[in-house]
């Protein structure tokens, strides 16, 4: 395969969010042949199992987008010690109805940033652990718990200089972890 198509979900809804930022930072330090869609979360209503027969709209395009990437990168604040709700609610949206998960077999990337002094290290532990149950191999390292700074962005919105080559290592993991977990030899569940 030499096209890679990436969801990206970002945890924030902030408008001027630096996971926001981040993410897109990022996908600029990709490789050719992969491509990144943002996926909408926003709208999403809260997940009640009444609904899983009949999901809505905004529901059915998450799952679409989610389903037509080859991996996701997950990019989230912590709030509280833990991942933000509105990222819980579309990761539980995505899993169901029961045995009918979008999210088995995409590898992902699990990275956020924080003006806290320790990044977003326990919510990326917490992601983690929802990304396991869902069957989503996970890149374990580099791990990045950022610690956001004045001048971590330059002008451009690019990564800063003091960043930038600790970040461009962990995209290169991401990208041949993508990769290997996109060889046509490998089963993925449907």
């Amino acid at each position: 395969m030499d096209k890679y198509q990436i969801a990206v979900v970002v945890g924030s809804l902030r408008k001027d969010s630096i996971n926001r930022k981040l993410a897109t930072a990022l996908t600029r330090m990709a490789p050719e042949g992969f491509t990144f869609t943002d996926v909408r979360i926003d709208d999403l209503p809260l997940y009640n199992q009444d609904d899983d027969g009949h999901q809505a709209a905004p529901v059915m395009r998450l799952k679409s987008d989610v389903s037509a990437a080859q991996g996701l990168l997950f990019v989230s604040p912590e709030y509280n010690r833990s991942i933000p709700g509105v990222l819980k609610n579309a990761l539980d949206h995505g899993s169901r109805p029961y045995g009918q998960s979008v999210w088995g077999g995409k590898p992902a990337g699990v990275i956020g940033a924080s003006i806290g002094a320790i990044g977003t290290a326990v919510a990326q532990q917490h992601l983690r652990n929802v990304l396991a149950y869902l069957d989503m191999p996970t890149l374990g390292q580099p791990e990045a718990f950022i610690h956001y700074k004045e001048g971590f962005f330059d002008e451009d919105g690019n990564v800063g200089e003091g960043s930038r080559k600790f970040l461009q290592s962990w995209m290169d993991k991401y990208v041949a972890w993508v990769k290997t977990h996109n060889n046509p030899g490998d089963h993925k569940p449907a």
